[in-house]
Formats: structure tokens, sequence, C-alpha cells
């Protein structure tokens, strides 16, 4: 197997050269072969409003899905971009020369407050057409304002932060009445709580944005045309409403922090980009005159909520003198400046221009771009136009960049869905760690890639990084699907064989014991896999080779449980003599047959474990299968072994109640050979019924007689009803066994009198003791004194059997008297018998002349009749209808001949004047012959009523109407 192998990472290296000659004619080397990325829709994909304003657009702002514009001098409309054909159009109603200086829209698209270049502001809710004065405001020029997006509400800002041209902060809140239309001041307060400076004094707020964090911690935000400044603070639980003053109060005395930047665009502007709707933002960009600074939000920071922080510098084509930018908006991977005729996009992840739009000049300068954070929209404006740009997958190429980036989690994380892009990405990570020398990852990483199979191992093995390459090939294993059952089959193989190799070097260096047993569990979890299993089974030949050639045998073990190969795990514990652990894996698996195959072995080393194993077993294993070891081992073994087969044998037969006549035959075996005692016993428990006896009887014989044991014997002869040959075998044991013979035969009188005269003559002729004699005589009835004196010597005096003599004489007189007794009594009986008869002759009975015969219910008296017992009276012709169907055909026969003769014979004349004496002289033979003939007729016809007697009973079951003439009633009847 070993040379296999060797043989495949040769011929590894040839392919290598096949795949670079291929690769050099195009082809290609991922199974997604010429994978078109895409080049689809731009991610901003821009659409101009189809709206032609009847006056200039002056400002822009969207929230919510609600756009507010300002047209002209005094013009405000509002859309609901749910609903764009229902513009609502409200007056500012301003009589002066006032021009809408900027407007604020809130997050909900609620509230609106529009600043005047006249240092007034105006409000107005979503929910009313009126624009009311916010008195308190008046004198200030709004550049900026924080709203409230965790107090707010559609009817109350909330406390909201407001940033004027002087750097001056202050906070207010706007709420409407619920009673009327506005309260009286809808402004409620509008106090001054802090002022922004640069090096020159005071500067214009340009944004300020308001964010919670965690455990109440606030973070303001606000910048000026060169800082950044940072206020954290934190806002008692159950004091939101007061405001903010309390964080603006800590810095004083002295400045937050801030960021600064030399060049000056005149204004600058701060975005953020928020995942979900009501979630905090991730991320910011803010705009100023050295280029754009962005970076992502941690709120867990204690003092500063910017993270990750980059510049973005200008590049040359904008001269912040002559095209500064004017606007910009911050996605999920890109920030959009507003230049004042083109847009460009850069991507946050390398600062790479992506996107460029260029806008034609008939539609005059750009003015303004704004973000709808709800629905992540884009909309730029002119004078005259308005566009919209949707944002459209914007991460599809987002992975190359990260891939670029070595960032491979993220990479993958964005083209998880593509799986052409994920391939490219996993090959690169893979590359890349293996040029690190982090070998393990990378394999892990080429696993999962689609690269040739060839090249990435040849990789490893030039290498030199056997673990590395082992990892490839376990994750290359668990990709693939069942039907690639031969790759499966080779990987596993060289899997197997790399294992042992490496628990080789390691098991011989004590230095690397914990990495030993850590590579050992892995093997044997590869082992065990699941998923590994079929194959390995279907293997397992190849597999023990290996196990065999590297001298495993603790793995060939193992592997050979797992795959239930149980007969080779036995074999190998008996050849190295370790029996206790071959009969514990054969009593943890109950195999029957390998019980059976192994057996032998065992018994001879540990007969007590092994029978206890088999007691254990019960009825799952067939006691005839373990004779073969049971015999060859009592043929070795002492009499204290030989127990233990006696012990099996008897819980065979006694507790599973066995009926094979092998395990009995061998338990009577045993017996005979160690056990005489326990051997009687068990014939007696046997029976004497040869048709339950599950022993062979004539074996059983020939072994008891082999081994002397003439009780058992003369047992076995009564079994077998030999009962002769028991009697002489038992009178060479014992009298009172031969006599317990003889009374066996008790249908047989002759044999028991033959049986019990053998007795005799045994005690006269062989014991010569008269006494015995007698009391044989006294035993059995059978016996006479005379049956026995034959057996006496001539010189026997009579006094011995003067007394039996006497007793056969009196047996003899009781006999006769008996008789006498028995003929009186039968000539009683005669005597009454006759009396009886006499009786029944003169028996009669009476006929009314009005009776009517039971069958046809015609009178009776008009032709000859019939009478019986039970009351029911027949006419001869309609009883002999009647009773001759129902009688056998024999006896129809011997009827039909009787009636014949009754016929044939003569009729003699009737004289009513010829003497009495003459007729009977002249009649007498012929009436004599035909009153027998006729008596003959009434026994066959009148021997019982037909209506009570046997013929009615033997009836029951026959139809009323005969089947064969059943159709002929049934016609009759229609």
């Amino acid at each position: 197997m070993a040379s296999i192998l060797d043989e495949y990472e040769d011929s590894l290296h040839r392919s290598v050269s096949v795949q670079q000659s291929r690769a050099s004619v195009g082809i290609p080397h991922s199974g997604y072969v010429n994978a078109r990325l895409e080049k689809e829709t731009p991610i901003f994909n821009k659409q101009r409003i189809d709206f032609a304003p009847p006056e200039k657009i002056n400002s822009l702002v969207v929230s919510s899905n609600q756009l507010c514009m300002s047209l002209g001098k005094d013009t405000l409309l509002r859309i609901d971009l749910g609903k764009p054909d229902e513009p609502n159009q409200v007056e500012l109603g301003r009589k002066d020369e006032a021009k809408v200086y900027k407007m604020f829209l809130d997050h909900t698209g609620s509230h609106l407050l529009i600043a005047l270049n006249t240092s007034e502001c105006l409000y107005l809710n979503r929910s009313v057409q009126k624009v009311r004065a916010l008195s308190r405001w008046k004198g200030h020029l709004i550049e900026s304002v924080g709203w409230n997006k965790f107090l707010g509400s559609e009817t109350n800002t909330g406390p909201i932060l407001v940033g004027t041209s002087q750097g001056q902060i202050y906070e207010a809140e706007i709420s409407v009445s619920e009673g009327s239309l506005f309260s009286t001041n809808p402004d409620q307060y509008f106090r001054q709580v802090y002022t922004l400076e640069e090096e020159s004094g005071p500067a214009p707020v340009c944004c300020l944005e308001i964010e919670r964090g965690m455990e109440g911690k606030f973070f303001i935000i606000a910048t000026t045309r060169k800082r950044l400044f940072q206020f954290v603070g934190k806002v008692p639980e159950g004091t939101e409403q007061q405001g903010f003053s309390s964080i603006f109060a800590v810095h004083a005395d002295h400045l937050p922090s801030f960021r600064e930047f030399p060049a000056n665009l005149g204004f600058s502007e701060i975005a953020f980009y928020t995942p979900k709707l009501r979630s905090n933002p991730r991320s910011f960009a803010w705009m100023m005159g050295n280029g754009v600074l962005y970076g992502t939000l941690d709120y867990s920071r204690p003092d500063s909520i910017l993270s990750d922080e980059r510049v973005w510098v200008y590049p040359p084509d904008i001269d912040i003198t002559v095209n500064k930018p004017i606007s910009i908006v911050l996605t999920q991977f890109h920030f959009l400046l507003l230049l004042p005729d083109r847009v460009k996009a850069v991507c946050t992840l390398n600062g790479q221009v992506v996107f460029q739009d260029l806008f034609l000049e008939k539609f005059g300068l750009l003015t303004r771009m704004i973000k709808d954070p709800t629905v992540q929209q884009i909309w730029i404006h002119t004078e005259k136009v308005v566009f919209r740009y949707h944002v459209q997958r914007e991460s599809r190429d987002v992975w190359k960049m990260y891939m670029n980036m070595n960032k491979f989690d993220l990479a993958k994380e964005y083209c998880k869905d593509r799986p052409e892009c994920l391939d490219i990405v996993l090959a690169k990570e893979a590359e890349h760690c293996f040029q690190n020398k982090r070998y393990l990852d990378s394999a892990k990483c080429y696993a999962l890639t689609q690269n040739y199979f060839e090249e990435i191992a040849l990789k490893f093995i030039e290498a030199k990084q056997e673990e590395a390459l082992m990892e490839f090939l376990i994750k290359k294993l668990s990709n693939l699907k069942p039907s690639e059952k031969t790759q499966t089959t080779l990987l596993t193989t060289w899997l197997t064989e790399l294992y042992l190799n490496w628990l080789g070097i390691l098991q011989g260096d004590p230095s690397q014991r914990n990495l030993y047993l850590d590579t050992r569990e892995k093997f044997r979890t590869f082992l065990s896999s699941p998923k590994n299993k079929d194959c390995l089974f279907n293997n397992r030949a190849s597999i023990y080779e290996l196990l065999a050639s590297h001298g495993d045998t603790e793995h060939m073990v193992y592997f050979a449980v797992i795959m239930q190969d149980y007969e080779r795990v036995v074999a190998h514990h008996c050849q190295h003599d370790e029996y206790d652990e071959a009969l514990n894996v054969l009593s943890r698996h109950r195999d029957e047959k390998l019980f059976y195959k192994f057996s032998p072995v065992l018994i001879q080393h540990i007969p007590k474990k092994v029978v206890d194993a088999w007691i254990s077993m019960g009825s799952r294993l067939d006691a005839r299968n373990l004779i073969p070891a049971l015999v060859n081992y009592s043929q070795s073994a002492s009499t204290q072994q030989i127990n233990e087969a006696i012990r099996y044998m008897e819980f065979c037969v006694y507790q599973l109640e066995e009926t094979q006549q092998a395990i009995h035959n061998y338990l009577l075996s045993l017996y005979a050979l160690c056990r005489p005692d326990s051997l009687l016993s068990y014939l007696e428990q046997a029976g004497t019924n040869p048709n339950r006896i599950h022993y062979d009887l004539k074996y059983a014989l020939r072994l008891c007689a082999e081994h002397g044991h003439h009780r058992a014997c003369v047992h076995i002869y009564k079994v077998m009803e030999l009962y002769e040959e028991a009697v002489d075998l038992a009178l060479q044991v014992d009298v009172d066994l031969a006599k317990s013979c003889a009374d066996l035969p008790e249908d047989d009188e002759e044999l028991r009198k033959k049986l019990w005269l053998k007795i005799a003559r045994h005690v006269v002729q062989e014991e010569k003791d008269v006494k015995k004699a007698m009391a044989c005589l006294s035993s059995c009835a059978l016996l006479k004194i005379e049956d026995v004196l034959p057996f006496f010597p001539d010189f026997v005096t009579i006094d011995h059997f003067k007394e039996a003599i006497c007793n056969s004489l009196e047996d003899y007189n009781k006999h006769i008297e008996e008789l006498k007794r028995e003929m009186e009594e039968a000539t009683q009986s005669a005597k009454r018998i006759r009396e009886d008869i006499q009786e029944m002759r003169n028996k009669y009975g009476s006929v009314e002349p009005q009776e009517k015969c039971a069958a046809c219910d015609f009178p009776l008296l008009n032709r000859p009749f019939y009478l019986f017992l039970c009351g029911h009276m027949f006419h001869y012709d309609c009883l002999l209808q009647a009773v001759f169907p129902n009688l056998p055909a024999y006896k129809q026969a011997k009827l039909e001949d009787l009636q014949k003769k009754l016929a044939a014979t003569s009729q003699p004349s009737k004289s009513h004047h010829r003497p009495k004496d003459a007729d009977t002289i002249s009649l007498g033979k012929g009436q004599q012959s035909r009153e027998q003939i006729k008596a003959d007729i009434d026994d066959i016809v009148a021997a019982e009523c037909v209506y009570c007697g046997e013929l009615m009973i033997r009836s029951i079951d026959k139809p009323f109407i005969d089947p064969q003439k059943y159709e002929e009633e049934m016609q009759s009847w229609l």
C-alpha cells in the first residue's frame, strides 16, 4: 500500500507540468471557469425628476420620504414622496426682501425650520399650512440644527441644538399646542449653552449632531470651518427633557477635544451613515479645507466617539479656490462629493474614486446634495432641475477591496452568495497564508477552493508540511459528494498512511508526548467518522494491510472494533494470551457465531469465566454447537474442570429446559464419568415415559453398562419395558429392587408371575433362604405354594411350608364359596328376566274410534296401524313411507326382500265354520312362517317412533325440500 501511495505522489509531480501546459493554452484552473464578474447597472444610478419649477429653487431638504423645497422668494413646496401627485404649496407671507437662507428638516419629516437671510427663523409643522415665526430666534442667522432623535415626536422637537453664524450654540424646544394650532410662543425656550471659536475668534457652527451611547452617555459633534469639536457627558436618567446644558457646562473653562486642519473652505459639512432606521450612525465623513476626514463611530470609547480616522486629500482636479466641493453624503462604503459640475464617489475602503458623474451645463451649477437617511436616496438640485440617485447593491465589489487589503474574513462575508467570487478570495487567502508560513490555515482555505488538487498537494509535499497536507486532505474529504467514491477511497487511504507515518514519528520522541496523544485522538476520530464509515468498510482490507505494515496493533484492534470485525479483535487477544479481554469482547457484543468459534480456545484457559459467559447468553446460544469445545476440553481436563462442563449442561437441561438429545446424552456421559450419584437422580427425574425422555435409551444403557452402573441400567430397562432383563440385572444388585421391577407389568399377570418366579428361584436356589421365599409368596398374590415347591431341595421338611399350605387351602375354599354365591345370583336374575318378558307380552293399549294417523291425519282404524308407547299412532303404510328413505341401504334391501316373501306367502282360506284344531293343523307351518316375516318387518319398521326416536334426531340437518325437487317446488308456488 505504501508503494501505491509513493507512485501516486510521483504522478502528482508529473501532473503539474500537464496543468501548466493546460493553463498556457487557456485551460481554466477552477470549477468557476470564465465566470464573468458582474458588470451590471452602476452602483449610483441617476434619475432626473420630471419636475419643472415655476421659480428657481433656493433650497431643498428631504427626510422620511418628505421633501420640502423653497421656490423663489415666498413659496414653499412640500411633497410626500409616497404620494408625489399631491404636492402641497405654502406661502411664507413675507412682504419684505427676506430670502430663504437655509432649511432644516428633522428625522421624522414633521418639523421644518426655515432660516432667512434677515436673521429670522420660521417654523412649519407637517400637519399645518401656516408658517409661524420664532420670535426668540430673531437676530440670529441659523447655520445648523442638531435634532433630538431620542425625545422628538411629531408635535414636539424635544431639546434641540441650534448653531449660528457667530459661533453660538443655543438649546431650544418647539412644541405644538394641543388646544389650538399653536401656542402663543411655539418656541418654548431659546438659551445659549456654548460658543465655538477658532484661533481668530468665534466661528460659524457649520454642523451639529447629537448621539447617545451606552449607559446614558451623550456625544455632541459640532464643526466649524476648520475644527471638529466633541462634547461628551452624561445626562442624569429622567432629566433628558431638561436638555444638554450640563454637558456644555463641563467645558465652560476649557476647550473640548477637537480636530483642526489648516485649510479653509469657508464652511464645512459632516455626513453620517446609519445602517438601519432608528439605530445609531456607524461611520462619518467630514468635508473641510484639506480633504475629507472619515472613519467609524465607536460608542464604547470614553472621551471620543471617532475611531479609525483617515484623511482623503483632494486630488489635483479639485481646486478649493476655483471648484471647491459643495456638499458631502456618506453611504456604507462610499462618500459622494458634490462639485459645481459633477459628483465624485470615493470608496472609503481604499480611498479610490470609483464613480464620477458630469452634469451638462444646461442644467446650471449644482447647488446642494442631501441624503434621506430612512430610504438611502441621494438628492441633488440646481436652481431649475432636481436629480435623484438610487444606491443599488453597493457592496457588490467590496469583497475585492477587502481581499486586496488582506481582510479575507470581511471579503468572504461580502461574497458568500457568489461562489465564483468566494473561490477567488479563498485562493488568495490560502496563498497569503502559505507565503507567511501559516500552512495549516492555508490548507483549510485551499480545501475550499476549486484549484487543482494535485497542484495544491504537491505544494505541501515540496514544503515538507505533512501536517498541513493532512489538514488539506481532511477538509477536501469532508467536501466530497457521496457519489465521488473513487476520490473518497483515495483520500481515505492516503490519510491513513499519513496518520500512521506521523504517529510513528511522534511515538519515538518522548518530548512530543502531548502532540502524539492529540494526533492519535484525531486519527481515531477520523477512523470512527460516520461519513467515512462506508468507504473504510468497503476498503477495510487495505486499511488492515496499512496498519499491519506499520505494526500498529493498537489501532488495528481499534479499527476492527469500529468495523464491528470482532472476530479479528478476539483473535488478536487470543494470539497475545489476553483471554480475559477476548471474553470481554465476546460478552459485550454477544455474537453467537464468535462464541462457537473461540470457545474451544478460551475454555482451555478460563473455563469458569467462559461457562459464566455462556450462561449469561442464555437461550441465544445453541448448546449443541458448544459440545465439541466441551468434549475437547473434558478429554484433557481434571475432574474439577469437568464440573464446569457439567454446570453448563445442567443449566441447559434444568433452566433452559433443552430437549435436544445430544445435550442430554452428553450430560449423561459426564455423569457416568464423574458423578454416578447424579446419574441415577437424573434418570429418575426424566421419568419412565419413553415419549417424554430426551436421551437415547440404548446409548444410555450401553454407557451405564460400560461403567458398571447397574442400578442405572435397571432403571433404563424398566423404561424400555424389558422387565425380565431388569429383574435379572436387579437380582445381581438387590432383591428389593427386583421386586419393584416385577410389579411393573400390571396388565400382564402371566409376565408378573414369571418375574416373581425368577425372584423366588433366586431366593431359594442362590440365597437358600426359605423365609425370604415365603415372603415372596406374601408379596405377590399370583404365586402359590405349589409354584414355589419345585424350587426347594428334597431334604426340606414340610414344617417350613405348613402355614403357606394352609393358607393356600383356605383360599381355594373361599374361592369355591364365592363361585357358588355367584351361581345362585345368576339363577335369580334369569328368573326375574323371564317374568318381565311375560309381563311385556300381556301389555296393551286402547285406541278410540276417532283417533287419526299422525302422518296422514286420516282415521286410524281404517287400515292396519302401529301404536307406540309415546302415544303416536301411524298407519302401516304411512309409517313405512316415512321410515324407508332414512334406513341404511342394507336394511332397505332386507325390508324389500321381506315384503316380497310376505307377498309370495299364500293366504289360508277363511272359514268361519272350520274347527279350530283343523285350522291349526292345516295352516300351522305356513302361519308360523308368515308371522315370522311380519315380525321381522315390524322389527325394522316399528323399531322406534318415527317422531320420537333417533330417526328424527339424525334427520335434523336435512332440508324440508329435496334439493333435486327444489326448482319444481318453487315453480309450483308461482
